[in-house]
């Protein structure tokens, strides 16, 4: 079955074409609810609410652009608009000077199941900061509108991440400077 066909019987309801469309993207979508939850647990009840939303929203793609995209931008908004109605992100220091990470420092030589685990115990308003903008590329100002913060708190947020995550690799005795 085609994608366009896919998406089509999807938007009929089709039990069979979400089940298709489950097991094309669930792996990569998965992929992304655990880089922004806690553990494999709240990772998979974002999938989860993710994939909700897709069905529910399927009807509003109109097949501009790229679906798997879209699907990527609905999950990413899911899951943040779960931690915006839980009070996560609340600020807590906004005049928190950051500090400069572009010193020349050496990447660590670290293994991605290791930072990833670094990553999953940050909480949850310096995980979801780092991972917006060290794994997604968005600008703070784009931060902040996403999660509803200020950009100084995005970036306060995100030298703190950096903080706790350099703190934790330096106790492992990974060397990062």
């Amino acid at each position: 079955m085609s994608l366009e066909e896919l998406i089509n019987n999807c938007k009929k309801g089709k039990r069979q074409a979400q089940e298709e469309l489950y097991r094309r993207y669930s792996e990569v979508l998965f992929g992304i609810c655990l880089k922004y939850s806690r553990n494999r647990t709240e990772a998979e009840d974002n999938l989860h609410d993710s994939f909700m939303t897709i069905f529910d929203k399927i009807g509003q793609f109109n097949f501009k652009g790229s679906f798997e995209g879209w699907i990527k931008r609905i999950t990413v908004n899911t899951v943040l608009q779960k931690y915006r109605k839980e009070q996560y992100l609340k600020v807590i220091d906004e005049n928190f000077i950051e500090a400069d990470d572009e010193s020349g420092h050496e990447t660590p030589d670290v293994s991605l199941a290791t930072l990833l685990k670094y990553i999953q115990e940050l909480p949850n308003k310096y995980r979801l900061t780092f991972n917006l903008y060290v794994l997604d590329g968005y600008s703070h100002r784009e931060i902040s509108e996403m999660l509803g913060t200020s950009t100084g708190t995005s970036k306060s947020n995100l030298a703190r991440a950096k903080m706790i995550l350099r703190e934790k690799l330096e106790k492992k005795n990974i060397n990062i400077a």
